[in-house]
């Protein structure tokens, strides 16, 4: 882009519209480092350089911001506490090269081959896996205040049914909004992190600790957010009436998706995805320039460095975290099964369900399997384990067609 071009851009209505996605993305962006124990203006910092890297990469083609992703929050809890958290960081940048690695073959050998080792009878058991497997995590945290948990929670629940336009984007953001003002209200909130945070402030980076254990327990989740990341660049495309798998082409945007996290594991941020609640704002919108995702980028930035920004988010309760858990954990697993749904994949079949019976006793059961200093447990053993039986198990005649 070019400075003339770039100055006709930035207009005040570009502006207002790039901070505008960044407030439908907010809430999940921030959520994730909440769970997970992180300073979330990291994860606000990453996700504003990964948004900016994955622009870069695919030629500033593609009207896509890239947040925090849901994917990953069981099992970075998990390797946190079996390898630390700057172990899992160097497992978040294993991840990122898993995303070139596939991105090269891709290039090379086309989309069929991504569908075809990891076909819907795998991937949809890992992503419910994912949402149940951290069913026990949101009950914890709901439970320290049943009654500010129960509020968040229809709060949320309540925007998702009823909600119109724009408001029905952001159900996890209004729902801690109702649940934080009723905690003011009741006086069950604590000042002390807005009191002692500065106004401007760097983001609490942490450097990455190279972990063989964390990178072998972390590259497996991969497989899951790939593929939503091959069904989100559809659903951009189509609102867009363009053939991004074509141009720049899939190869680039998972090399965009895969680099932006590994340089947020760099940083000590969490992985990033393509964010389906700015697909949604877009298709409402019908605005459709790139340079407005850049906006909310740029914008993820600037308030990664106000530091009372950060210390806000860590007033905000346990439980009301907790109480948007039980919708959104739900809906993950609720996700696994729409995409067993959606593929059409015919559960009658032995096959099928053999697959799909393994991946979840191995993945909820919290099976392990250890070889000396080698390790592989949880969803990464799961998703590891369905992939080796869908290309073991015989088909029958009518998968093969």
């Amino acid at each position: 882009m070019t400075e003339k071009t770039f100055r006709e851009q930035l207009t005040l209505k570009n502006t207002v519209l790039g901070v505008q996605f960044l407030f439908v993305a907010f809430g999940a962006t921030v959520l994730v480092p909440l769970l997970v124990g992180i300073d979330p203006a990291v994860a606000l910092f990453t996700a504003g350089i990964g948004t900016m890297i994955f622009h870069f990469i695919t030629k500033g083609q593609v009207p896509v911001f890239l947040g925090s992703s849901f994917a990953f929050i069981a099992p970075i809890i998990e390797a946190t506490k079996l390898y630390g958290w700057p172990g899992t960081l160097s497992g978040i940048i294993a991840v990122g090269i898993v995303y070139a690695v596939v991105s090269a073959l891709v290039k090379m050998r086309g989309l069929q081959f991504v569908e075809r080792l990891f076909p819907a009878v795998v991937v949809g058991p890992v992503i419910m896996i994912i949402g149940l497997s951290l069913a026990s995590a949101a009950v914890d945290m709901a439970k320290t205040d049943w009654v500010l948990a129960i509020i968040s929670l229809a709060t949320a629940i309540t925007v998702v049914i009823f909600g119109k336009k724009m408001i029905k984007l952001i159900p996890i953001f209004i729902g801690i909004a109702v649940g934080y003002i009723v905690a003011l209200i009741w006086g069950k909130v604590d000042y002390t992190a807005i009191k002692e945070a500065a106004w401007i402030s760097l983001p609490e980076f942490t450097a990455p600790k190279f972990s063989w254990h964390a990178i072998l327990y972390m590259i497996p989740v991969a497989i899951a957010p790939i593929i939503e990341h091959v069904g989100d660049m559809y659903a951009i495309g189509g609102v867009c009436n363009k053939n991004f798998i074509e141009k720049p082409g899939l190869h680039r945007t998972l090399l965009g998706d895969g680099i932006a996290t590994g340089i947020a594991g760099c940083f000590g941020g969490v992985p990033n995805t393509t964010y389906s609640e700015v697909t949604g704002a877009i298709t409402l919108t019908k605005v459709t320039n790139p340079f407005v995702l850049r906006i909310a980028a740029i914008t993820a930035i600037v308030f990664s460095l106000v530091g009372k920004v950060s210390g806000f988010l860590e007033t905000i309760p346990q439980a009301i975290l907790g109480g948007i858990m039980l919708l959104l954990f739900g809906m993950i697993a609720s996700i696994g099964i729409k995409t067993l749904v959606d593929s059409k994949a015919d559960m009658g079949e032995t096959r099928n369900q053999v697959i799909v019976s393994v991946v979840l006793t191995v993945g909820i059961g919290g099976a392990i399997i250890s070889y000396g200093h080698f390790s592989l447990a949880g969803i990464g053993l799961a998703a590891t384990v369905g992939i080796i039986l869908n290309l073991l198990l015989p088909k029958t005649a009518n998968e093969e067609k």
